[in-house]
C-alpha cells in the first residue's frame, strides 16, 4: 500500500490542485502562538505540537487497521504524506529570478533572490551560488526527507517532520532552536542518502571527493551536505551569468529527478523482494 500511497502523491503534486487545498496549516499555527503566549517550556510545547497529532494518527491507523483489510488507511496516508510535503513550488519560486539573470540585470537578480527565495548575497556568484543551495535544499525538504521517512517508518515520522519544519520556521527563538535541532537529527540519515543517490546518477567520483570527508559528520547541516554534493555531481563550473548560470540551476534540477526515480524504483524493487 505505501507504494500506490507513493504513485497517488507524484499524481497530486503534478496534475491537481488538491496540494495547496490540503496543506492548510492555520489551526496549528494558532495552536503554536497560544502555546508561545503562556509561557510553556519549549520542550513541553513540541510535545503538544507535534508529539500529540502523531500521537493521534497512529492511534487513528490503529483503529482503522483490521477494518477493510488495512484498505480504509490509504486515504489517510495519502492526505498525510501530502500535507507533509513541501509548502510552494521551488521551480515557481525560482522563476522571476531565473528571468532576471538570464538577462543579465545584476540587481534585480540580487533582489528578487532576496524577496521570493531569502538569499542575501553582495555580489552575483555569491548569490547564483545561494539560489543553487536554496534549490537543493527546498527539494530536500519538501520532497526527498518526507518520502524517506514515509517509505522507511510509515507516516507517523513524514507528519513528525513537517511539523518540526513548521515550528522550526514559525516559532519563537527558543522553540525554534529545539526544533531545529530535533529536525538536524531526522535529516542526517536522508540527507546522506540522498548525496549517495547523487554519487549514483552524477559524477560518483567528484562527489566523494566533495563530501567523503563529512559523511559522517554529525555538525554539517543537511542543507551545506547537499550542496556540495549536488554541484559535485554535476560538475558545475564556477557562477556564470546569462544563461548558462540559469543551466547550472536546470542541471541540478535534472539531477533531483534523476534521484527521485532511483528512489522509486529502489523502493518498488525493495517492496518485491519483501
Amino acid at each position: 500500500m505505501n507504494f500506490l500511497v507513493l504513485l497517488l502523491v507524484l499524481w497530486v503534486e503534478k496534475f491537481s490542485s488538491g496540494r495547496r487545498r490540503i496543506q492548510q496549516d492555520g489551526f496549528w499555527l494558532q495552536q503554536l502562538k497560544q502555546i508561545e503566549a503562556r509561557g510553556i517550556s519549549p520542550w513541553i510545547a513540541l510535545a503538544v505540537l507535534v508529539l500529540l497529532p502523531v500521537a493521534l494518527l497512529g492511534l487513528l491507523l490503529l483503529v482503522l487497521k483490521p477494518l477493510a483489510y488495512g484498505w480504509l488507511a490509504l486515504p489517510v496516508h495519502l492526505l498525510v504524506l501530502v500535507y507533509s510535503l513541501g509548502r510552494g513550488d521551488v521551480l515557481a519560486a525560482l522563476g522571476p529570478f531565473r528571468d532576471a539573470w538570464r538577462r543579465g540585470d545584476d540587481q534585480a537578480a540580487l533582489h528578487v533572490a532576496e524577496r521570493d527565495l531569502g538569499v542575501e548575497a553582495d555580489e552575483e556568484g555569491e548569490v547564483l551560488l545561494g539560489v543553487q543551495r536554496y534549490e537543493l535544499w527546498q527539494a530536500y525538504q519538501g520532497f526527498f526527507a518526507v518520502i524517506f521517512w514515509y517509505a522507511l517508518l510509515g507516516p507517523l515520522l513524514a507528519l513528525a517532520y513537517r511539523l518540526l519544519a513548521l515550528a522550526a520556521e514559525h516559532g519563537s527563538a527558543g522553540l525554534a532552536e529545539r526544533a531545529a535541532q530535533l529536525r538536524h537529527a531526522l535529516d542526517w540519515l536522508p540527507a546522506r542518502v540522498l548525496a549517495a543517490s547523487f554519487a549514483l546518477v552524477g559524477n560518483f567520483a567528484a562527489v566523494s571527493r566533495a563530501v567523503l570527508h563529512d559523511l559522517l559528520s554529525w555538525d554539517i547541516s543537511a542543507a551545506q551536505l547537499l550542496f556540495h554534493a549536488g554541484r559535485a555531481a554535476s560538475e558545475l563550473p564556477e557562477p556564470q551569468a546569462g544563461e548558462q548560470g540559469v543551466s547550472s540551476l536546470d542541471e541540478l534540477w535534472q539531477l533531483l529527478v534523476r534521484s527521485a526515480v532511483l528512489w522509486y524504483a529502489a523502493f518498488a524493487v525493495w517492496i518485491l523482494l519483501l
